[in-house]
């Protein structure tokens, strides 16, 4: 698959935002609330995201949009990667490492020590692609959010 990285633009919002709100609908049972959440993280990173520090890319073929992902800053030291999907599609064709080597390389080069993120235990492949570079799970615990019982996962990275 032929694809390139872009940095996100303002027009992405409501794709992104629709693609979670339909996938995790349709495969994890998630209800609205969710989306919301989606919502709220794009809004808030639109409207005051520190550009130096903090980032998002759209992995995309010509016209159609494969996947995102972002950073942002969690404090003066820890990036947080957000929001990262790749579309059915386009899973198992390197378009998820070249996200993830694009979203690591910044933290890096903004000067983070360490990278954390929050996933779902049930998000297999995700963990996987974590683990395989260098993230650890540190954190697990079952809550009932968005609608359903879930194991909630914090992993990590240090630089």
């Amino acid at each position: 698959m032929t694809f390139a990285i872009r940095p996100f633009a303002a027009s992405d919002a409501a794709w992104l935002i629709s693609q979670h709100a339909d996938h995790y609908a349709r495969v994890e049972g998630f209800d609205q609330s969710f989306a919301l959440l989606v919502e709220r993280i794009i809004t808030d990173f639109q409207a005051d995201h520190d550009p130096i520090h903090e980032a998002g890319w759209v992995a995309h073929d010509h016209c159609t949009r494969l996947g995102h992902i972002f950073c942002v800053c969690l404090d003066a030291t820890t990036a947080k990667l957000r929001l990262f999907y790749v579309v059915e599609a386009a899973r198992g064709t390197g378009v998820a490492q070249a996200l993830l080597d694009t979203c690591l390389r910044f933290a890096k080069n903004a000067g983070y020590q360490s990278m954390t993120l929050w996933t779902h235990e049930s998000h297999v492949a995700a963990g996987r692609i974590y683990r395989r570079n260098g993230f650890a799970r540190v954190a697990s615990k079952s809550v009932h959010s968005f609608g359903v019982d879930l194991v909630e996962e914090t992993w990590a990275i240090t630089f």
